[in-house]
């Protein structure tokens, strides 16, 4: 809670501090499109948050994003395939992915980053060779199913919400209450604090490592058929290309230990949001945007120390306290 509270505070302060030096900030046209992206890699940044809490890594979202992009677009324009069959091929396609990436962590006891990695390169790998390299898109005959990435909700005659804005708030309420309500949500989070403990205790680990790379890959489908349908033009070579760096940031600064057994979803949201105002920041106060890496690196770095620091200062409490008890007894 309290790093939610300071992710909170650090958002607010970036947002009040770029608005002071560029006011078009605030208008209309700027918060819609800084809602809009913060949704996509918001929903993207929840799955890798799920993963994260088991102890792990997904560095394959971004590649997944693009190969969901470029087949949508294959299928559906050069194979003629209907949005209905394309759209169900490729979400059955993600969770035999997060199935592979699961059972080879878990039955071949393989590290998740090299497994995913591994993912990383044949997935951007096989969405080139699949389209010849060439750039995919969906022309103007897909506009009524381009509304859930590009439509908009008016709230007044300025100012509207973005489609999906919506779809993050679903995927939101439906993961926040899966991971504090539900009994396998409370497992997950015991797998991630400590997994021999969790195991001896009767829950079956590797079900819930499998589960979690699922459902990593399933919202990595979601996220790169809305990124596809916003741009409207994919290309095999970039699609998505880093968004697993933008997602593990999200995820870290909104308070998911690295180590494990940690994480909010209200967070992650946060930290998402920080992230694309940062990125927005950047551009409109005229930052070169070659900085823009390395911003993300330099968050990266100090949400991994900032997590060790405080850990390492609760150890310590707890540790005086235990003495102190001990001493008093």
């Amino acid at each position: 809670m309290k790093k939610t509270i300071g992710i909170t505070v650090v958002l607010a302060v970036v947002c009040v501090f770029t608005a002071i030096m560029n006011p078009s900030f605030l208008n209309a046209y700027n918060l819609q499109n800084t809602v809009r992206w913060t949704a996509l890699f918001s929903i993207i940044s929840i799955g890798a948050a799920l993963v994260i809490i088991t102890g792990g890594i997904d560095l394959s979202i971004g590649s997944v994003v693009g190969l969901v992009g470029c087949l949508l677009a294959w299928l559906m324009t050069v194979k003629g395939w209907s949005p209905q069959s394309a759209i169900l091929l490729v979400i059955v396609l993600s969770i035999l992915l997060g199935l592979a990436h699961g059972l080879l962590i878990t039955k071949m006891r393989l590290p998740p980053f090299v497994v995913t990695l591994c993912g990383l390169l044949l997935y951007r790998g096989f969405a080139r060779y699949l389209t010849n390299d060439q750039t995919q898109g969906f022309g103007g005959a897909y506009q009524g199913l381009r509304v859930v990435a590009i439509g908009k909700v008016p709230i007044t005659s300025t100012l509207a919400i973005p489609a999906p804005f919506f779809a993050m708030l679903v995927i939101a309420i439906i993961a926040a209450i899966f991971l504090n309500r539900t009994i396998y949500g409370r497992y997950l989070l015991a797998l991630g604090r400590n997994e021999n403990a969790a195991r001896y205790s009767g829950i079956n680990t590797d079900r819930l490592k499998i589960m979690a790379y699922v459902l990593c890959a399933v919202l990595s489908c979601v996220g790169g058929i809305l990124f596809a349908l916003d741009v409207n033009s994919v290309q095999p070579s970039s699609q998505g290309e880093f968004y697993e760096l933008y997602a593990i940031a999200a995820a870290v600064l909104g308070g998911c230990s690295l180590r494990g057994g940690e994480g909010s979803i209200f967070g992650v949201l946060v930290g998402a949001a920080l992230l694309r105002v940062l990125y927005n920041a950047i551009n409109i106060l005229n930052i070169p945007t070659n900085l823009e890496f390395a911003v993300i690196g330099a968050v990266i770095l100090a949400g991994v120390t900032g997590d060790e620091l405080v850990k390492r200062y609760g150890a310590r409490r707890r540790a005086a306290r235990e003495l102190a008890q001990s001493n008093a007894g």
